[in-house]
């Protein structure tokens, strides 16, 4: 890595959450039907499919299989202060990475292979802390249940139609794309440098192995800013959340812009002042 960075010992999830998430998950919660949904796809039956259909598909990282990938999950844990789950690696040609916390058994994410070869070590560290983001701020059952209605809803070995309805799924959507501005977070308190989380964005929405030297950030950046302006208006507004409604993410450059704003918020500085005040009486932890 460039530079060492220190581990924010104690930190909690609602310092850094996304107010979006906040407001998505208490909505969440009210809706009628989701625990019925959760018992019935999140089953027994399903989590030891979808563990055991992990295994059998993906590289498991250690420290004897793929160590550098296995260092930056270390280091990512500890910097957000929480244990470091299961990483695996998945030859797919799409750029992806998920998180699958099943009930009793240890968390894991996946990153497909194709994500890994766009980016940097540096960037690899920020979407592992992203997907850390997920776990530490206990997002795991409906983040599950989301990824069981996107990755593999085609895959399960009974029918999904009766257990959720449109409604509801679209529901569950609007709150991923939520939790994924206070998970992008994560990634920028990991790598502790927002150009490295905008950089990811950037590539994500049109890099590639040969373009990603080539790409510019302070443009993408510039890019991201000129979104932000369509709100100023009430139809720019209207077309932004249309633009978003099917979307299992936010769109990259939003959540660049996101980013951009947070990491020069008071907010922000004063989380890592206080952590900076803790370091001079030994609370912060250099490794």
């Amino acid at each position: 890595m460039s530079f060492t960075k220190s581990a924010l010992i104690g930190l909690k999830a609602d310092q850094f959450r996304h107010p979006l998430d906040l407001e998505a998950t208490n909505a969440l919660k009210q809706l009628p039907g989701l625990d019925l949904a959760i018992r019935t796809l999140l089953g027994p039956v399903a989590e030891q499919f979808f563990y055991l259909e992990n295994i059998a598909s993906s590289i498991l990282v250690s420290e004897q299989q793929l160590p550098d990938l296995h260092k930056l999950l270390v280091e990512a844990a500890r910097i957000l202060d929480l244990e470091a789950p299961q990483l695996y690696v998945r030859q797919h040609p799409v750029p992806n990475a998920y998180t699958f916390a099943m009930r009793g058994r240890q968390p894991f994410i996946v990153m497909h292979t194709s994500l890994i070869e766009l980016l940097t070590p540096e960037e690899i560290q920020a979407v592992i802390a992203h997907e850390l983001g997920h776990l530490k701020c206990d997002h795991s059952v409906y983040l599950t249940l989301a990824n069981v209605l996107v990755l593999a809803a085609g895959q399960l070995p009974f029918p999904i139609g009766g257990v959720i309805t449109q409604g509801l799924q679209a529901q569950i959507m609007n709150w991923v794309r939520c939790a994924e501005f206070t998970c992008d977070r994560a990634a920028l308190l990991a790598t502790q440098d927002p150009r490295i989380t905008m950089s990811v964005m950037m590539k994500l929405t049109g890099g590639s192995p040969t373009l990603a030297k080539q790409l510019n950030l302070d443009a993408f950046i510039a890019q991201a800013r000129a979104y932000d302006d369509v709100s100023k208006t009430e139809i720019g507004e209207m077309l932004k959340q249309l633009q978003t409604a099917q979307l299992s993410h936010p769109v990259p450059v939003l959540r660049a812009r996101e980013i951009d704003r947070w990491a020069s918020s008071q907010e922000y500085q004063s989380l890592i002042d206080a952590k900076s005040k803790d370091a001079s009486r030994g609370g912060w932890r250099n490794w």
